[in-house]
């Protein structure tokens, strides 16, 4: 397995992936599948912050972006994981993750936030076993598949205080 950093052709292959979990989960709360065009664009846009796994095709990535708009915000990120059901449990999450925050924190970033669907205990375990901490939970602020969803925002420290 090697991480490296996400390229323009990869698009179609991390479109495919994340799209299988926007369809058949709750893990993400939007219904809008990504586009092979779209994830181009999010990886020029994100020099070194969008890595791939691959194993040896393309098994996982990992991007973050600015948390919320506005320049009182540029420190804190927000990332997205997305793993093909077969890479999970294998360390690709994790060495994807500390790739991120490793980048992250180059970058001048303080903090990593973690928003995870209530409906994902798996993610919460996950990331708590990376150091983030539960920070909020907003009930049921998510709607998808007729179903009320919960919202946990997970904090990590990127630098120190």
């Amino acid at each position: 397995m090697r991480i490296r950093g996400a390229q323009p052709d990869d698009a179609e292959a991390l479109a495919a992936m994340w799209n299988v979990m926007i369809r058949e989960t709750l893990f993400t709360f939007t219904t809008e599948e990504k586009s092979p065009g779209g994830i181009a664009t999010m990886i020029k846009d994100r020099p070194g912050a969008f890595w791939v796994a691959d194993a040896p095709e393309p098994v996982g990535f990992v991007t973050y972006g600015q948390f919320r708009a506005g320049p009182g915000y540029a420190a804190s990120v927000e990332h997205s994981i997305v793993l093909t059901q077969s890479a999970q449990g294998h360390g690709i999450g994790r060495a994807l993750m500390t790739k991120a925050f490793g980048s992250a924190a180059q970058q001048g970033r303080h903090v990593m936030m973690a928003a995870i669907s209530g409906a994902n205990p798996g993610a919460v375990a996950f990331h708590s076993a990376l150091g983030f901490l539960p920070v909020g939970r907003l009930p049921e602020v998510g709607r998808k598949h007729d179903q009320w969803i919960d919202l946990i925002l997970m904090q990590k420290m990127l630098s120190g205080r």
